[in-house]
């Protein structure tokens, strides 16, 4: 049996709550009949005029401002393509028998953009929740408990909604700085020498779990690079920043210190002066290609993987310490050497690849192993691409994940 189409005109009309659409300059396109009837209005009263016209702020109150906050909402809606729940408002209405006449009425908003194929706002949902007799409740002695007690309760609501959104946007903003700090701070790499090499970030999806994590690959004087990858503690524009201050550091480090371990000593003692950068954990690996070794250090990060090229997958944790400024006192790092063959793939990753909540972290590296192990004829652009695709969750990550794969 086909389905009924469903009649959205007649849906719309029967809203329980007051809503309107608007055209982007402001005027009423269609109300529903709740609206009608709460706003004591007809139709022909609001559709096809201005908005601020058919409810404009009482002029004999000089400090109205409920035109003013709904205008500056749904100007911030067309201009952001975003919804925008507005906190209580207090919105005086003309009477409409007793022209001259106004009505105290308190009235809580929201506005949501209708957006277009191209991208533009075409229309505007306004939808308001008439709140007014709970208020009233509220301040009347004689109402009954329960009743000021509900206009209570709703009031906190209210504010409480309007606080939440405009923190939700508040987080928004700061996800998209710190991802823009981010991106500047992790460019794509140049080549190293003749070798291949592939990198990746990839955000957390929603909140603010993103920009702690970092990599970085350094030119070594002779056949050798330095290669590593970093994960701040915390999220955020702040970790951003500090991510940014170790990455500079080990990366400096990485050139003029004596091997990996030497360049976490350093910037595990730089850590210590900054300001949330503690418990950072962090990998550091120099790729000599003259002597075919691997020498790496690592600061309580999870262990590199070695790639074999018969399939085999080792775990580089011979050589792991605490992670960076953890110790009150300086301890020297210990570090390790491997020997590779040629047409073997190393692969550095920060924890967001692997960990999942309420999993033990060996069932994440057994799942890299296997990914590795299938796919160990991809290059490193298409393997990094695999992992990431088979590793990472289909709804995406909550935590950020920084991927370097090199072909030794």
């Amino acid at each position: 049996m086909a389905e009924a189409e469903i009649n959205y005109a007649a849906v719309f009309q029967a809203l329980p709550g007051m809503v309107a659409v608007l055209t982007p300059d402001l005027v009423y396109a269609d109300v529903n009949e709740e609206f009608v009837r709460l706003s004591g209005r007809t139709r022909e009263q609001l559709v096809g005029r201005y908005l601020f016209d058919a409810f404009p702020d009482n002029p004999g109150d000089p400090a109205a401002t409920g035109a003013r906050n709904l205008e500056a909402s749904l100007r911030r809606v067309l201009a952001t393509g975003e919804r925008d729940t507005m906190a209580l408002q207090r919105y005086d209405v003309e009477s409409a028998e007793r022209p001259g006449e106004w009505e105290e009425r308190y009235w809580s908003p929201v506005n949501a953009p209708i957006v277009g194929a191209d991208g533009r706002v075409e229309l505007l949902v306004h939808r308001v929740e008439e709140v007014t007799e709970l208020i009233r409740a509220r301040g009347r002695p004689e109402g009954s408990r329960a009743r000021v007690l509900e206009a209570e309760l709703y009031t906190r609501a209210l504010e409480l909604q309007g606080l939440n959104e405009r923190l939700r946007k508040a987080h928004a903003h700061e996800r998209e700085v710190a991802l823009a700090l981010q991106e500047a701070m992790l460019p794509t790499p140049g080549p190293v020498g003749h070798h291949r090499a592939a990198v990746r970030y990839r955000p957390a999806v929603g909140s603010l779990n993103v920009c702690g994590d970092w990599y970085d690959l350094v030119d070594l004087p002779g056949d050798r690079i330095g290669v590593g990858v970093g994960d701040v503690v915390g999220h955020g524009l702040r970790a951003a920043c500090v991510m940014g201050q170790l990455r500079s550091a080990l990366s400096a480090a990485s050139r003029v210190a004596g091997g990996p371990a030497r360049a976490l000593e350093v910037v595990g003692l730089y850590a210590r002066s900054i300001d949330g950068a503690e418990n950072t954990t962090a990998v550091q690996t120099h790729i000599d290609w003259d002597s075919h070794t691997l020498t790496y250090s690592s600061a309580g990060h999870p262990p590199q993987a070695l790639l074999r090229t018969d399939g085999t997958v080792e775990f580089l944790d011979q050589a792991t310490d605490p992670p960076l400024g953890a110790r009150p006192d300086h301890v020297a790092r210990p570090q390790a050497t491997i020997a590779f063959n040629e047409g073997d793939t190393l692969v550095l990753y920060t924890d967001g690849l692997i960990e999942r909540r309420r999993e033990d972290i060996d069932a994440g590296l057994a799942r890299l192993a296997d990914s590795l192990t299938r796919n160990r004829a991809a290059d490193p652009e298409r393997l990094a691409d695999t992992l990431l695709l088979e590793l990472l969750p289909a709804g995406g990550a909550t935590d950020d994940t920084a991927l370097v794969i090199v072909r030794l």
